[in-house]
């Protein structure tokens, strides 16, 4: 594993355990418990936000959760993030109106390592919740086009009831410079698109496996077969990077809830090359 001063923390406030008190602008629901909320500060500057860095939102007498950022780099004073609500403080962010306050720490960790991504194709896979942490990254290519090859974006989920950003998806697939393939585990009529895992669709994605940068968020299963499928295809493990998910409590690096093997996620990650995250990944219940 690479030292610790390779993976710098981000800290925005001289004591960076203290939240900024931010509002609810707007929130907009996306899918069943899943809501994109989009927050504002009383004239206080936000600091900018790598695609696939995180925050730690805080709601107020409840507790605290990472969430990825969901918005466009370009834009940092709109703080926007997609919650899916599973717990505690997950619902009760999501039940915040407009005007509602809430905490704010961040940005923390390691976001997509676009600047690889200039003269090679991109291909970025979602599963689920997924394609919120993604969406960064993908405002992101698409701004500069003319830079990358070919754009690929899988994306599956539960079912067509749970697709999240429909009226962008539906507007991504008109593009004729972004290749986009949505499937779903199961459906029922009048869904007319793909039923199967995501893995699936990998066969349908045209890219040079030599030259091509591969992004996966979603369920660690997911992308850990997702993964091991780019290998077989010929993508180096090195090329793959993985956005990880563990139970982050202070962002920063020090209380140790989000070690995975030799990293902490919060600090070295989320977002990691799969062939650091290989070997750890194959041992059961890690």
């Amino acid at each position: 594993m690479a030292p610790a001063a390779e993976f710098p923390v981000s800290q925005t406030a001289p004591e960076p355990l203290l939240p900024r008190v931010v509002c609810v602008h707007r929130r907009r629901r996306d899918a069943p418990r899943v809501w994109t909320l989009e927050l504002q500060t009383a004239g206080e500057p936000q600091p900018p936000f790598a695609a696939g860095q995180f925050n730690m939102l805080t709601a107020f007498g409840v507790g605290e959760v990472p969430i990825s950022f969901s918005g466009d780099p370009a834009a940092p004073q709109r703080l926007v993030h997609t919650v899916r609500a599973v717990g505690a403080v997950s619902e009760a962010l999501v039940r915040l109106e407009a005007g509602a306050p809430l905490g704010v720490r961040g940005p923390y960790g390691k976001g997509w390592p676009l600047e690889a991504a200039d003269g090679r194709d991109v291909l970025l896979v979602a599963g689920g919740l997924g394609l919120a942490p993604l969406r960064p990254a993908l405002y992101q290519l698409l701004a500069q086009r003319e830079r990358h090859g070919r754009i690929t974006l899988l994306y599956g989920t539960r079912s067509p009831r749970d697709i999240l950003f429909r009226r962008e998806l539906a507007a991504w697939g008109t593009r004729g410079d972004l290749a986009l393939e949505v499937t779903v585990d199961h459906a029922t009529t009048p869904w007319q698109g793909h039923v199967g895992v995501v893995t699936a669709l990998i066969a349908h994605a045209r890219f040079d496996p030599q030259r091509t940068l591969a992004l996966l968020c979603g369920p660690e299963i997911m992308m850990r077969f997702t993964a091991e499928a780019l290998c077989a295809a010929g993508v180096a493990p090195e090329a793959i990077h993985l956005s990880m998910e563990r139970s982050m409590k202070c962002g920063v690096g020090t209380c140790g809830h989000c070690q995975f093997g030799g990293f902490l996620l919060c600090r070295d990650g989320p977002v990691l090359p799969y062939a650091l995250l290989r070997a750890p990944l194959r041992v059961r219940e890690l």
